[in-house]
C-alpha cells in the first residue's frame, strides 16, 4: 500500500471515529441516558489503526467535548488509556472474530479504567463529595440509602454505570471491526519497543525514553510553575478578600467608643447593634473562619468584638488574649498601630490566613484592629483540585505527544533505518542474479525523508551499485584468467601429446576419473574437511598437468615399444620431479601469487607415483603424508594405464583392471580412495567405454 494512501486512510479513520464518539456522546446526553457512549470510536481507531489513531481519537473526544462542558477535558486520560488498552489487548487476540467471547476481557479492563480510575479523578477534583458526572444521580442515591461514604458511593455508581456503557461500546466497536471490509482500514504503524538483540536497547525504545524524559520534564516544570502561580493567586485573592471584609467591618465600628465597649461590653451604647452588623457580615461572607476586633496593648490582645463559631465561642469584651508565637515579629507594628500585610499562621486556632486592618479615631490614632481569618485547608483543597485537573489533562496530552513523537520517529527514522538494515542484510554478491536483486531491492525502497537518512540511503545505494559493478568486472577478468589458465593447461598437454600420443588421451581420461573420485569422496563424507568446493575444482582442473614432466624425457624412451631397461626407467622416473620443477617455475613467474590449482598440479606431478606403503617414487612418502590430490591421481593414473593400449602391452579388461586396483588397496593405493572409486564403478565404466 502506498504510504500516502495509508496516511489518508489513517486520517479518515481518525475523523470518522472521532465523529462517532461525539455523536453518540451527544445523543446520550440529549436523551438523558445514564451512559457516556464516547469510547466506540476510540476502540475502533486503536484496534484498526494502531496506538496513535486511538490515542488521538480518545484525546480529541474529551478535548472537543470540553468546549460545551470544560470538566470533560479533565477525563481525557481515561479515553487515552482505553485506546492504549484496546490496542494492546487486540495484539493479544482479544478482539478475534472467531472467538467473540474473548471481548469479555477488554470489557472488564475498560470498566476498571473508566469506573475505577475515573472515580479517583472525580474524588481528586471534587474532594470527598459526590461529583457532577453522569453517575452523580445514582451516586447520591447509593450514598443516601446504601453506603454512607461519598467516595465509595461515587466509585460504586461509576462502576455500575460503566458496566453497561463499556459492554455497549465494546460490542458495537467489535461488530464494526469484524464486519467492515478490511480494505477500509489502514496498515497499522504501531509504537515499537522490540529489538532483535534483547541485550541491547532498540532505537525505538531509546526514542520513547528521550521523548518521555523531555515531555515529562516540560510537563513537570509547567505543572510546578502553574501550581505556584495558582497558589500565589489564591493567596493574593483570599488576602484581598479578607482585607476588604476587615475594612468593611472596621467601618461599622465607632472608634471613639472602643474603650467604652471594652469596659462595659454589651451594656455600652450601640454595642449590640454593632455586634449584630458584624455578625451579619461574618455569616454572609464566604470562607471566613473567624471575625474579631482587638485592641493591641503590651499585655496582649483586648477583645472588643469576637464572633462565635460552631466550634469556638468568641471571647467577651475586655478579655485579654496572649499573642501567638507566630505574631512575635509583628507585635511592634501592631503596638504602633501600623498596617501590616496579611499573614499565614499555624498556631492555636489552626492553619489560617489573617488580615489585620487598623481602625483610627478622629485624631488619627489606631484604637483597634478588625481581623478576619480564612482557613488555609480550603486553600489546600483548591490546590489539590487544581493539581488533579492539570495533571489529568497533562497525562492525556503527554500520551498524545509521546505517541505522535514515536509514530513520526517510526515513519521517518526507525522504519527507513530498518528497511536499509533489512535490505543490506540480504546483500548477495555470489552471482549476477543475486547482485542484480540486491541493487534492485535497495532501489525499490521508498525513503523520502528529505534529511540525512535519505542522503545515507542514496549513498548506500550508490556504494552497492559501485561494488556490484566492481565485482562483475572482477569476475569477468577472473573468468578471462581461468580461460587463459585452461588454455595454457591444454597447450602444455598438447605439447606432451605431440611427443607421446598415448599420453594425450591418458591426461583427458585421468581428469574424468579424478572428477568421479572427488565427487564420490564428497558424497560419502570421506576427507570432508579437505574436500571443499574450491579444492575439488582445483584438483580436477590441474589433473591434466600430472604428466607434464614427460616433456623432459627423450622420445626414444617415451615411445619405446618394449620394456624399459633399469637405466631407461631411472630416466623415465624423472618426469615426476621435472614436472614439479616446471610448475614451480610457473608459480614463481606469477609473482608468488598463491594459486590452488597450480599447487595441486605440482603435488600431482611430483607425487602421483608415490605408494601408500612408502615403496613409490620420487620421495618414498607413505600414507597420508602423500598429498590427497596425488593419492587420487595415483588410482586414476594406474587404472587408465591398465585399460589403455600401449606400445608395450595390450589393454586389460575393465573387470581385470578394477580387480587389480582393489587388490592393491592399502599397499599401492589409499584404501579410502579405492573404495570411493569402486563405489562409482558404473560411472567409471561409462568413461572407460567411451574413451577406449
Amino acid at each position: 500500500m502506498d504510504r500516502r494512501q495509508n496516511n489518508l486512510k489513517h486520517f479518515v479513520l481518525v475523523a470518522v471515529c472521532l465523529a462517532v464518539n461525539l455523536i453518540c456522546s451527544f445523543f446520550a446526553s440529549k436523551f438523558g441516558l445514564p451512559l457516556y457512549l464516547d469510547n466506540i470510536g476510540t476502540i475502533v481507531a486503536a484496534v484498526a489503526g494502531g496506538y496513535m489513531p486511538g490515542i488521538v481519537v480518545g484525546f480529541l473526544t474529551n478535548f472537543i467535548g470540553g468546549i460545551s462542558d470544560y470538566t470533560t477535558t479533565y477525563y481525557s486520560i481515561i479515553n487515552v488509556l482505553i485506546a492504549v488498552a484496546a490496542r494492546f489487548l487486540s495484539s493479544k487476540g482479544f478482539f478475534d472474530k472467531k472467538k467473540p467471547w474473548k471481548i469479555a476481557v477488554p470489557i472488564v479492563v475498560f470498566v476498571v479504567i473508566g469506573g475505577g480510575i475515573g472515580s479517583l479523578l472525580t474524588w481528586g477534583i471534587y474532594g470527598n463529595t459526590i461529583g457532577e458526572e453522569v453517575s452523580a444521580s445514582l451516586a447520591n442515591r447509593i450514598y443516601e440509602n446504601v453506603i454512607n461514604n461519598p467516595f465509595l458511593a461515587e466509585l460504586s455508581a461509576d462502576i455500575l454505570i460503566d458496566i453497561p456503557d463499556k459492554i455497549i461500546c465494546t460490542v458495537i466497536a467489535s461488530l464494526a471491526l469484524w464486519f467492515l471490509p478490511k480494505k477500509l482500514f489502514p496498515k497499522t504503524q504501531d509504537l515499537s519497543l522490540s529489538s532483535k538483540n534483547v541485550e541491547k536497547i532498540s532505537l525505538g525504545t531509546k526514542l520513547i525514553l528521550i521523548v518521555s524524559v523531555a515531555v515529562i520534564s516540560v510537563a513537570g516544570t509547567v505543572s510546578y510553575v502553574c501550581y505556584r502561580q495558582f497558589r500565589e493567586y489564591i493567596i493574593q485573592d483570599k488576602s484581598t478578600y479578607a482585607t476588604n471584609v476587615a475594612e468593611f467591618a472596621g467601618s461599622l465600628i465607632d472608634p471613639e467608643m472602643v474603650d467604652t465597649y471594652i469596659a462595659e461590653g454589651e451594656a455600652a451604647p450601640g454595642y449590640l447593634e454593632t455586634e449584630e452588623r458584624l455578625e451579619y457580615i461574618f455569616n454572609s461572607a464566604e470562607s471566613i473562619e473567624y471575625l474579631y476586633v482587638y485592641k493591641i496593648a503590651e499585655d496582649g490582645c483586648h477583645v472588643v468584638f469576637d464572633m462565635d463559631t460552631e466550634d469556638v465561642e468568641g471571647g467577651n469584651p475586655g478579655d485579654i488574649i496572649e499573642f501567638d508565637e507566630s505574631f512575635s515579629d509583628y507585635i511592634p507594628d501592631l503596638l504602633a498601630g501600623n498596617p501590616i500585610d496579611p499573614i499565614v499562621t499555624n498556631d492555636t486556632f489552626g492553619w489560617l490566613l489573617t488580615s489585620y486592618v487598623p481602625v483610627y479615631n478622629a485624631d488619627g490614632e489606631c484604637v483597634c484592629y478588625t481581623a478576619v481569618d480564612i482557613s488555609m485547608p480550603d486553600l489546600e483543597s483548591s490546590e489539590r483540585v487544581f493539581s488533579v485537573k492539570i495533571i489529568s489533562m497533562l497525562l492525556g496530552f503527554f500520551t498524545l505527544i509521546l505517541a505522535t513523537g514515536v509514530t513520526l520517529a517510526n515513519i521517518y527514522i526507525i522504519d527507513p533505518v530498518n528497511s536499509l538494515a533489512a535490505a543490506t542484510e540480504k546483500v548477495d554478491y555470489n552471482n549476477d542474479d543475486a547482485r542484480s536483486e540486491t541493487v534492485e531491492r535497495l532501489k525499490n525502497l521508498v525513503i523520502n525523508t528529505g534529511d540525512e537518512i535519505e542522503h545515507l540511503y542514496h549513498a548506500l545505494t550508490k556504494t552497492t551499485q559501485d561494488t556490484v559493478d566492481y565485482i562483475t568486472e572482477s569476475q569477468r577478468q577472473s573468468e578471462a584468467l581461468e580461460a587463459l589458465q585452461s588454455a595454457m593447461i591444454n597447450v602444455m598437454a598438447d605439447l606432451v601429446e605431440s611427443r607421446d600420443p598415448s599420453t594425450g588421451t591418458h591426461i583427458k581420461n585421468t581428469a574424468e576419473y579424478v572428477q568421479i573420485i572427488v565427487d564420490q569422496l564428497k558424497k560419502e563424507g570421506i576427507y570432508a574437511d579437505q574436500l571443499t568446493s574450491e579444492y575439488m575444482a582445483d584438483v580436477v582442473a590441474s589433473a591434466p598437468l600430472h604428466d607434464v614432466g614427460k616433456i623432459m624425457v627423450s622420445d626414444t624412451i617415451l615411445n619405446k615399444p618394449g620394456k624399459l631397461t633399469d637405466e631407461e626407467f631411472k630416466i623415465m622416473k624423472i618426469h615426476t620431479t621435472e614436472g614439479a620443477k616446471v610448475i614451480d617455475d610457473v608459480i614463481s613467474r606469477v609473482g608468488g601469487i598463491k594459486s590452488g590449482y597450480l599447487e595441486e598440479a605440482k603435488n600431482m606431478a611430483h607425487y602421483h607415483h608415490e605408494r601408500w606403503n612408502g615403496s613409490g617414487y620420487p620421495e618414498g612418502l607413505a600414507g597420508e603424508d602423500i598429498p590427497l590430490s596425488a593419492r587420487i591421481m595415483a588410482v586414476a593414473d594406474v587404472f587408465d594405464a591398465l585399460v589403455s593400449r600401449r606400445c608395450y602391452k595390450p589393454p586389460f579388461s575393465f573387470e581385470d583392471a578394477m580387480s587389480i586396483i582393489k587388490k592393491d588397496a592399502g599397499t599401492h593405493f589409499d584404501p579410502n580412495i579405492v573404495k570411493a572409486f569402486a563405489d562409482a564403478e558404473d560411472l567409471v565404466r561409462q568413461v572407460t567405454e567411451e574413451t577406449h
